[in-house]
């Protein structure tokens, strides 16, 4: 950097700037330039400021050029010199670099707060949605937001954007992927005729949105689907689709819209089936309620790392919901058929483990394997078999 254009300059533009009520456009920007530097930046100095602050002030600044690569799912940021992108082969560090801890805050700060969310020493995290992202991406729903400033995040400020790609793939085309194997797809395929109620389960990035996206598009066009989600994801190619996202409140606090809201709605749009993006709260008490009143055919997913881990899981959100242990395997035992198990392999495939049917016994709901991806038993096979059985034959005397 010229000994003109220097640190302390540009930091005395961005607090004039930050001090005006308009949005610092290129004509705006350059005005602060010239008054700050008091007239004696020639044009080339004038331009290369320009072009610094521009682009550290527009859009997701640095990281812009990594957010527009289609391929990348993440951005995360640990330190000024520590820039990483997942692309779905596991997490690869760039050469962006930030010039220095503050710069790096500054970005969460005007992220935060095109988010309409507040970032500071007094609410040093944020947790939100990027507007007008959608459109810049192209094909995308957004940018979710995660922000924490140090010292909470001991290392220095931490950035997570993650690009929300709708999930439009096909059954056809993750069979043809290899993620779900031709016994299986013939499988899935029959627990959708059969109004079957399923959860896909699995880890962070193993695929689960992307597998109930495609056992949405499978189900009759004369049905109607009402999605409920967190942040927008689900896009399955099906005509008939409604789709309900949540809100986070304001900077004031005010105007959230949860999940939980939206499935109670939800229950009055005539729905044929009823979809949860991703239960992670109280809401599931809501959607086991709903699928136990005459909605069959429900999904969603969870985060769990095994079928087995599914009735814990869900009993520590229901808890959030007030329903007790006893009255959740109750419910989960009425309302769901099956879990369908998705896992991420190191080397970046995802795909279809485990079907599992779930059965009470003794009160409590335990999960059977009825398909394996791999040699283990499946001793619910035939029971699910059955069961599709008796639900085909039960639609065909309807």
């Amino acid at each position: 950097m010229s000994e003109l254009v220097s640190a302390a300059l540009l930091e005395r533009v961005r607090e004039r700037l930050a001090e005006g009520a308009a949005d610092p456009d290129p004509a705006l920007v350059a005005a602060a330039i010239r008054a700050e530097a008091g007239g004696v930046l020639a044009d080339t100095d004038l331009l290369r400021a320009l072009r610094l602050l521009q682009t550290e002030m527009t859009g997701a600044g640095l990281l812009e050029p990594l957010l527009h690569d289609p391929e990348v799912s993440d951005v995360l940021v640990t330190a000024p010199d520590s820039v990483w992108v997942d692309c779905g082969r596991g997490l690869r560090r760039t050469s962006v670099r930030f010039p220095d801890e503050a710069a790096v805050r500054r970005l969460a700060q005007r992220l935060a707060l095109a988010a309409g969310r507040r970032l500071d020493d007094a609410q040093p995290w944020v947790d939100g949605r990027l507007a007008g992202t959608e459109a810049a991406l192209g094909n995308s729903f957004g940018v979710r937001l995660h922000a924490v400033l140090a010292p909470i995040a001991h290392g220095g400020t931490c950035l997570s954007l993650r690009v929300l790609r709708p999930a439009t793939q096909g059954l056809d085309a993750l069979a043809a992927a290899g993620a779900v194997p031709p016994d299986a797809k013939a499988l899935l395929e029959r627990i959708i005729r059969a109004r079957l109620a399923f959860l896909v389960v699995g880890g962070t990035g193993a695929g689960k949105t992307t597998l109930l996206a495609s056992l949405l598009a499978t189900v009759d066009p004369a049905e109607r689907i009402v999605c409920v989600e967190d942040a927008a994801e689900l896009a399955p190619p099906h005509p008939h689709v409604v789709r309900l996202v949540a809100r986070p409140a304001n900077v004031e606090g005010a105007g959230q819209v949860t999940v939980r809201d939206l499935v109670r709605q939800a229950l009055r749009m005539r729905p044929d089936r009823i979809v949860v993006g991703e239960v992670r709260g109280a809401e599931v008490v809501d959607l086991l309620t709903a699928l136990n009143t005459g909605h069959d055919g429900g999904a969603g997913t969870v985060h769990a790392n095994s079928p087995g881990e599914v009735p814990a899981r869900l009993e520590a959100l229901a808890a959030l919901g007030g329903m007790p242990a006893a009255a959740l395997h109750s419910q989960l035992a009425a309302a769901i058929q099956v879990i369908l198990h998705v896992h991420r392999h190191p080397d970046g495939r995802r795909t279809l483990r485990e079907i599992g049917l779930v059965t009470a016994r003794d009160g409590r709901v335990h999960i059977t394997p009825a398909w394996s991806a791999d040699a283990r038993p499946a001793p619910a096979g035939p029971a699910l078999a059955r069961l599709l059985d008796e639900r085909t034959s039960d639609d065909r005397l309807a």
